[in-house]
């Protein structure tokens, strides 16, 4: 770590982060000699499943953050990375600290969509001179967790969807895991200045794929954080903000659908940072039926 700071600087402070899945976040302030003082991000993986993991996926966001660098992107700064633990006691990214902070709330919802909707078409419209791998998706119809007390109807046409193989589509620069939990806003006083984004983070999972499936995961994001309805709104503001997604409504509708059942795999898992972060009506269960409700107006959608 001393390595990656001016001379006679020193770590005179670390605050744990709240809000991740996968790694442990800390926020060091550095001080320095004249009493000056600034912040860094220390990422790491820490647990077993993560740790066996931590050479792609810091790879990957070292690779996307070196990419975004000098772009319109609002992205943390890369100062270093260890991804096999060769001299942190964990794998890890060192990275700048961003103003702003997540907004989860209800209240100021549809302010912020657009906002949402804009960043991702800015980020889809870079062209890497390097293109990363290609994406991957997990979820099978044997993989998917019906929630209990699902329409089980509905679930049943859902899991035959993805059955078929994916539509054709262009490629794009993808974030992977964009979602409100992931961007950072500066939301100032009532008054004329308004909330904008300051920063878009997390980035160990970019890709190159399809619009649709940063667009299906924010909106499933939001359906589950918000209601059902606002993951249709969505997916309206990426299209109306400039965004390119699938010819028909149909292949829309697949990447969406395949994107809440991926989702069913992990609701535990999402939930929890959500009620840290003060959202604490956001049980499991309540995000189970919220799933449920836009996995369920999904099937509706496609007739």
């Amino acid at each position: 770590m001393g390595r990656h700071l001016e001379p006679g600087e020193r770590i005179v402070g670390i605050e744990a982060l709240h809000g991740g899945i996968t790694a442990e976040m800390r926020r060091l302030t550095i001080g320095a000699r004249d009493g000056g003082t600034r912040d860094l991000v220390l990422r790491s993986f820490v647990d077993p499943f993560s740790v066996e993991h931590a050479d792609d996926w810091l790879g990957r966001e070292a690779g996307a953050l070196t990419l975004l660098t000098g772009t319109c992107v609002p992205a943390p700064a890369l100062l270093a990375v260890d991804p096999t633990a060769a001299q942190c006691e964990y794998p890890s990214l060192l990275m700048t600290h961003l103003a702003g902070r997540t907004v989860l709330d209800d209240e100021g919802v549809e302010e912020r969509v657009p906002l949402l909707a804009r960043q991702l078409v800015a980020i889809h419209a870079l062209r890497p001179a390097e293109r990363p791998r290609d994406y991957v998706t997990l979820t099978t119809a044997d993989t998917v967790v019906v929630p209990k007390g699902a329409d089980a109807a509905a679930w049943a046409a859902a899991i035959d969807v993805i059955r078929r193989p994916p539509p054709p589509g262009e490629g794009r620069f993808l974030h992977r895991d964009f979602q409100p939990g992931n961007v950072l806003f500066d939301v100032p006083p009532p008054g004329p200045a308004g909330v904008r984004i300051t920063g878009v983070v997390d980035w160990a999972a970019a890709c190159w794929g399809p619009a649709d499936l940063d667009v299906a995961h924010c909106s499933t994001n939001l359906a589950l954080l918000h209601g059902p309805a606002w993951g249709q709104r969505f997916a309206e503001a990426y299209e109306e903000a400039g965004g390119v997604l699938a010819a028909t409504a149909s292949e829309r509708l697949y990447w969406r659908v395949r994107d809440g059942l991926a989702c069913s795999e992990e609701v535990r898992s999402v939930a929890r940072p959500w009620r840290e972060a003060g959202r604490t009506e956001l049980t499991t269960r309540a995000v189970e039926q919220r799933l449920d409700a836009y996995v369920t107006a999904l099937v509706d959608a496609l007739g």
